[in-house]
């Protein structure tokens, strides 16, 4: 099963500066300007490293750059390499609507295994543009500057009680991000210690919460690197993981909205008329009361959405009765075809608005986001026809699809906070 091992974290040094001004979020939610602003505030950023390529300007060169940077780095001791090999505990603390959380895993090395082994399981689609320039990054540079964010079953908490009292005393690393969200690393060299994390991991499964374009580029990077350097594979084979018990309570799994753009006829009455026989709908609503309308069927476990257009009205989809979607779904598993997403990408948006599924890999009419605010603005600032508000998926819905071997549609989750970047890194060659 899964096979984790330690390895020697590439960190910053003194040299580099103030830990909270070399770290930066994943690469996927920064822009051009806030890769601009994280690089005045400290030139030694890890964002000029993991994000080269950003700017319409930027061209293939920006890969062979971020690599020059990184042997200056290297050469000049701002990044250093630990002489022990360890695992590193890392624990986030944060707000959500005036609730404290944290969440504490550990990042090691995995070995990469096929998903077809069941060892590492993914729960979304990936979009090949982005494995594309994580491929180029790793040929460049050979490090994963960031960790794929992995779940596992822990039942009886004894992974968690390892990593855990490893990790009583005080931090090696520690800062507080403009989120607010405390992100604290614990260095661990005990080699007793790693070996009965590792022994214990040994039957368990992983389950990729964020981070498959990633891991598919590792497996990519792994062939390439087996098939042009034979012999000198360093660890390649491996990929780094922040691993967290799936039975952690501070867990957050955030929705990600929907918004729909550029259909040439679309008609509000029209769509509510084709949803009737489907839904139970409930229209004009104001943002309140569908959002309360939402939060009572996400508490009675029923599937449903906002559908927005514009002038103030919400109107609330409950789908009236899930044995339908095992009609439109029936190769599928009863975890897949009842997400909420299966029931907008299927029912909705494929039947009723025909948006095919390339069409949506493409987001040619259909474009993502975590913002419920973003969305709305989209559909009253006319760019957009009309936005679909969700409930968060649960982390046992997301167990479920991956054990039955299946993948949501893309953008199925958001888990918060996100990990940081820069806090240890590999150099896998």
């Amino acid at each position: 099963m899964a096979e984790i091992k330690p390895f020697n974290g590439l960190r910053f040094t003194e040299k580099a500066g103030a830990v909270g001004e070399v770290c930066c979020p994943p690469y996927d939610i920064i822009n051009a300007q806030e890769k601009q602003e994280y690089i005045a505030k400290n030139p030694n950023n890890i964002i000029r490293l993991e994000l080269p390529k950003i700017a319409p300007e930027d061209t293939d060169a920006a890969y062979a750059q971020a690599a020059d940077c990184l042997n200056g780095w290297l050469e000049n001791e701002i990044l250093k390499c630990d002489g022990n090999p360890g695992i590193y505990v890392y624990e986030m603390e944060f707000g959500v609507q005036g609730k404290s959380y944290s969440v504490k895993g550990f990042v090691s090395l995995v070995k990469l295994e096929e998903f077809s082994k069941g060892v590492i399981l993914p729960h979304e689609e990936t979009l090949s543009k982005a494995k594309a320039d994580r491929f180029n990054l790793m040929c460049a540079t050979g490090c994963n500057f960031s960790q794929i964010y992995s779940l596992y079953m822990d039942e009886d908490g004894g992974v968690f009680g390892l990593i855990n009292k490893a990790s009583c005393g005080a931090p090696d690393s520690s800062y507080t991000d403009g989120d607010g969200v405390t992100h604290k690393l614990w260095c661990v060299y005990d080699e007793d210690v790693i070996n009965t994390v590792a022994a214990k991991m040994a039957d368990k499964k992983l389950y990729i919460a964020d981070g498959h374009h990633r891991y598919e580029t590792a497996l990519r990077y792994k062939a390439h690197i087996a098939e042009t350097q034979p012999d000198n594979i360093g660890s390649s084979e491996y990929v780094t993981m922040m691993l967290v018990n799936m039975e952690n309570s501070g867990l957050v799994v955030f929705p990600t909205h929907r918004i729909v753009r550029d259909l040439p006829d679309f008609d509000y009455n029209s769509v509510v008329e084709k949803c009737k026989d489907y839904f139970e709908i409930t229209p004009y609503l104001n943002r309140e009361k569908g959002e309360i309308g939402l939060e009572k069927a996400y508490a009675e476990n029923k599937k449903a959405f906002v559908l927005f257009t514009g002038d103030n009205n919400y109107t609330l989809m409950v789908l009236k009765d899930t044995a339908l979607m095992q009609t439109l779904m029936p190769q599928a598993s009863k975890a897949l075809r009842e997400l909420d997403v299966s029931v907008l990408h299927t029912l909705v948006l494929e039947r009723i608005f025909g948006i095919d599924k390339e069409n949506m890999a493409n987001q040619v009419n259909l474009t993502y986001t975590r913002s419920a605010d973003e969305a709305i603005a989209a559909v009253d600032g006319q760019r957009a026809n009309c936005c679909f508000l969700l409930n968060p998926t649960r982390v046992s819905e997301i167990r479920d699809v991956a054990a039955a071997g299946e993948k949501m549609p893309q953008k199925s989750t958001y888990f918060y906070p996100k990990l940081t970047t820069g806090l240890v890194m590999n150099k896998i060659f």
